[in-house]
């Protein structure tokens, strides 16, 4: 039973991310009744669009206002409740209710999951340090544009899509930066050899120091200590190593999970009533038969939208190619698909020039496409992964 003070909604969104900025956008332009949505966030700041913080936000061109999804008004004039620096401690699945830490409770038919990720922690002597910093939310953000106004050397950990967007942000500052990675190349995970030798090279003519093959072993006054014996000079430390689901919430209440919430083509979880969407949502991908989960913006886009059509009475499985885009230096590209069990890469375009692209195939099938400073039909073919004919 409810206690008398609950607040109560036909729909929950926990978690105040993309996922809630664009599954209430979505709805809006749905059938959507007031006081049928809520979003409980335990964040301070309204949804707001996360590639801005390693892009625009980061460089000071874009304020708080710009990077919302929706503005307070928005919110306001269609009675959706947004409860702002709430963290919930317990679902109550049983009960259908939300405990919040404070005591606050709120009661649901329905509930999304769209807790996200944070960030994985370096655990090494001095991580604990004021100048040791991550990229994660807004507020991360905004502290570390304020550090890098503040700094002369930076070493930023890691080469995936976080240290190459801060490293260059760094760089373009003036500033005296050292990129720091264990792998034999950067972002070994995705670039091919003969992308990452473009990126490296691109980076150090940028002035970017790159130090592969080390791992971070302690953090002083004003030092890293790396494996190889080296010490690189800094006094901010970026540290990008990854993320990793949240899913201790949805745990505790008894759903299933397995690198992230387990949920089905249409984003069901393994409760009736419960979905799970965005960066935490481990879902069945129709298009590969696989299960996937992507800490990409546009999934999280995407997978917002749908849910809301969900909630309006939509009744079809969730299909996407996957999505993203950066900007380096003055480069920007674009990709879309996977690379996972791809056999081979073809180019088109010159690999050691910023104009080429990369096309990633199993079989005679395009899984994945990656665009930078191509024409608009190789674009519209990566976009639907198809190869263009010669």
């Amino acid at each position: 039973m409810y206690s008398q003070d609950v607040q109560k909604y036909t729909s929950i969104i926990l978690g105040g991310g993309m996922v809630a900025g664009y599954a209430a956008k979505e709805a809006v332009e749905g059938d959507l009744k007031a006081g049928q949505l809520a979003i409980v966030s335990a964040d301070d700041a309204l949804p707001y669009e996360r590639p801005p913080l390693s892009k625009s936000f980061l460089a000071g061109k874009d304020n708080e206002q710009n990077v919302l999804i929706n503005d307070e008004k928005f919110y306001r004039e269609h009675g959706i409740d947004i409860h702002l620096k709430t963290p919930i401690q317990k679902i109550d699945i049983s009960g259908k209710r939300l405990v919040a830490k404070s005591g606050e409770e709120f009661g649901l038919q329905k509930l999304i999951l769209a807790t996200g990720a944070r960030v994985r922690i370096l655990d090494v002597p001095g991580a604990d340090r004021a100048n040791v910093l991550y990229l994660r939310s807004l507020a991360d953000s905004a502290q570390l544009r304020d550090a890098l106004k503040k700094a002369k050397k930076v070493a930023v950990v890691g080469a995936s899509f976080i240290g190459m967007e801060v490293t260059s942000q760094s760089a373009q500052q003036g500033l005296e930066t050292t990129m720091v990675f264990p792998q034999d190349r950067v972002w070994k995970s995705f670039f091919t050899p003969e992308m990452s030798r473009f990126f490296e090279k691109y980076y150090q003519d940028h002035g970017v120091r790159l130090l592969p093959g080390a791992e971070v072993k302690g953090i002083g006054n004003g030092s890293v200590s790396l494996s190889t014996g080296a010490k690189v000079e800094a006094d901010l430390v970026v540290a990008g190593v990854g993320v990793t689901p949240v899913t201790d919430i949805a745990e505790a209440a008894g759903l299933q999970t397995d690198n992230g919430i387990l949920v089905s083509e249409f984003l069901e979880t393994s409760v009736g009533d419960v979905y799970a969407a965005g960066d935490v949502a481990h879902f069945q991908d129709v298009r590969t038969g696989k299960r996937r989960r992507f800490e990409h913006w546009d999934n999280a886009v995407k997978q917002g939208q749908y849910i809301a059509r969900s909630l309006l009475g939509e009744k079809k499985a969730f299909e996407n190619i996957p999505y993203f885009f950066s900007d380096v230096f003055d480069l920007s590209y674009e990709f879309w698909g996977s690379t996972d069990g791809a056999e081979r890469t073809e180019y088109k375009g010159d690999v050691n020039s910023s104009s080429f692209s990369a096309w990633w195939f199993k079989g005679k099938e395009v899984v994945a496409a990656f665009v930078m400073n191509r024409p608009d039909a190789e674009r519209e073919a990566a976009s639907q992964l198809s190869m263009m004919k010669e």
